[in-house]
């Protein structure tokens, strides 16, 4: 399914059109009420009160359904079901096929999610469709604004960087922007991820706030792209950057290399002593509560208890950059970008044709 097909008027309208007969909008079935029943009585609760009747609630519902595309998830799961007497049913697939499920779910009248997690392009379009109901709560409230988005709450953010091969690049080598990659001395060192279109977006909006023209900007980029070797997935990328097949990936997540190189020893880095590519841009992924979900309590349970310390610090183990902000976070002290969210709904085609151009994808 390609991206800027899902987000056009047709999908658009279907989706609310299925959501209206599932009852997954405001005034739907009677499925719909009970949940945001719900939702209610535990929103308007706080402190010790609140946990006690959430988990009184979801223990005696004793399921939760999830959808979502993190490949992290399977051991916050594991420790939820620990944690409670829940019994998980996880359905795990790219993004954008987990968003297609909800879609198809949602028109065939047989939807029956409680949370879904993803990343935030398809979180928005879901919310715009009317598919979650509002989750409070004080974890929500302790996460960094970037992650406090309307209808769902990023659970940790994926933060694109500039990694190369140690063995291959000395950090002294390693410029202050990406800009500075435009030198032709990267001629055949350099590296660009296919489908990045959001990435290319960040930074060039970087650019041009920071008073560069529109033109500067795609000659920047045509330089670049001419030295650049093109891949296809960011797995793919880490493992060429570990084995010295590959020297600088200008777009790669900052987990793959931060766990690549304490994992397996590889010989990568994105920061070497406070030395890091800027800007570094930040994604945000996460989770929200469906509106028609038959398991309320234990939805927002799992929230609670993914922003919660346990689910923190779970992520931090994998590498990733959490939400609620830690001292010992890869990103303290370095300044980043967030992704242009308008780019889900408003200005996709727009930078998808451009980097298409630029890439040849």
């Amino acid at each position: 399914m390609n991206w800027r097909v899902l987000v056009g008027a047709a999908a658009t309208a279907t989706l609310a059109l299925a959501l209206a007969g599932c009852g997954g909008t405001a005034g739907g079935s009677e499925t719909d009420s009970d949940a945001a029943k719900v939702y209610d009585e535990i929103n308007g609760l706080s402190g010790q009160e609140r946990t006690d009747r959430l988990v009184e609630l979801a223990e005696a519902e004793g399921e939760l359904t999830i959808y979502h595309s993190n490949t992290d998830l399977d051991a916050l799961i594991e420790a939820f079901e620990k944690a409670y007497d829940i019994d998980v049913a996880p359905t795990r697939a790219q993004s954008e096929t987990v968003l297609q499920k909800v879609m198809t779910e949602a028109e065939s009248g047989n939807f029956d999610v409680d949370v879904i997690e993803n990343p935030y392009k398809e979180n928005i379009f879901a919310e715009q469709q009317g598919v979650f109901y509002d989750y409070e709560s004080e974890y929500r409230d302790a996460v960094v604004e970037e992650a406090r988005l309307e209808g769902w709450t990023a659970n940790y953010f994926n933060v694109f960087v500039v990694g190369w091969n140690s063995d291959a690049v000395d950090a002294e080598e390693i410029p202050e922007e990406i800009k500075d990659f435009a030198d032709p001395k990267w001629k055949g060192r350099v590296s660009l991820e296919i489908g990045d279109v959001d990435w290319y977006a960040a930074v060039s909006q970087y650019y041009l706030g920071q008073g560069m023209s529109e033109q500067e900007v795609d000659e920047m980029w045509a330089a670049i792209a001419a030295h650049a070797s093109v891949e296809k997935g960011h797995s793919t990328m880490g493992d060429m950057l570990s084995a010295g097949k590959l020297q600088v990936a200008l777009s790669i997540y900052q987990h793959t290399v931060d766990g690549a190189a304490a994992e397996t020893g590889a010989p990568v880095e994105w920061n070497s002593e406070g030395h890091h590519v800027g800007p570094v841009v930040i994604s945000p992924t996460g989770a929200g509560v469906v509106r028609s979900a038959p398991h309320p309590a234990a939805a927002m349970l799992f929230l609670d208890f993914m922003l919660g310390e346990e689910g923190q610090e779970l992520m931090a183990e994998n590498f990733r950059v959490g939400s609620v902000p830690r001292e010992d976070s890869p990103i303290a002290g370095v300044e980043t970008v967030p992704m242009p969210l308008e780019i889900a709904t408003e200005d996709y085609e727009f930078w998808d044709d451009k980097y298409r151009a630029l890439v040849g994808g």
